[in-house]
C-alpha cells in the first residue's frame, strides 16, 4: 500500500495569488497544488489536498485521517496557527506525524504571529520559503516516514 499523506491548507489560503502577494507570493493555491503531485511522484508517495475557511472541517479532516488510510499530514494551518487550542488539540489527538507549513518567516512578523499553537504537537515546521515551504515540508515528512 502506497504512502498517504493529506495536505491541509487553512482559511484565506484559497486566495493565494490576489491577497497580499508582497507576503504570500503570486503562486495560486492550484498551482502549489500541481507543484506538490509532481513532486509527491517523483517521492513515491500520493497526496490528497484540502482546503477549508473553516476550523472544524479541517479538524474533522484530522480525526478522520488515519481511518483513511493516510500515513502523515501537512498542514498550513493560516491564521489559525495562533489562536486555534481546538486543531492543536485535534492534531495530539491522532497518531499520525504531522508537519506545519507556512509560506512566511512567522517569526519575523508581527508579534500576535510569532507565537504557533500547532509547534509543539508536530514533527517539524518550515517557514519562510514562500510555495516551497510545502515542498520541503512534503520531502522532510516522507523522510521521517522512511
Amino acid at each position: 500500500m502506497p504512502t498517504r499523506i493529506l495536505i491541509l491548507h487553512g482559511p484565506n489560503l484559497n486566495l493565494l495569488g490576489q491577497r497580499e502577494p508582497e507576503i504570500y507570493g503570486h503562486q495560486t493555491l492550484a498551482g502549489i497544488n500541481e507543484t506538490l503531485a509532481s513532486l509527491a511522484k517523483e517521492l513515491n508517495v500520493l497526496i490528497e489536498t484540502f482546503q477549508s475557511n473553516h476550523e472544524g472541517d479541517l479538524i474533522d479532516r484530522i480525526h478522520t485521517s488515519a481511518k483513511e488510510g493516510f500515513s502523515g499530514i501537512i498542514i498550513n494551518p493560516g491564521g489559525l496557527t495562533h489562536t486555534s487550542v481546538a486543531l492543536r488539540d485535534a492534531i495530539s489527538a491522532v497518531d499520525l506525524p504531522v508537519m506545519e507549513a507556512h509560506l512566511s518567516n512567522i517569526h519575523a512578523r508581527e508579534s500576535f504571529r510569532q507565537h504557533s499553537y500547532i509547534a509543539g504537537v508536530v514533527v517539524g515546521q518550515v517557514s519562510g520559503f514562500g510555495a516551497m515551504s510545502y515542498q520541503l515540508a512534503l520531502r522532510g515528512l516522507v523522510a521521517h516516514l522512511s
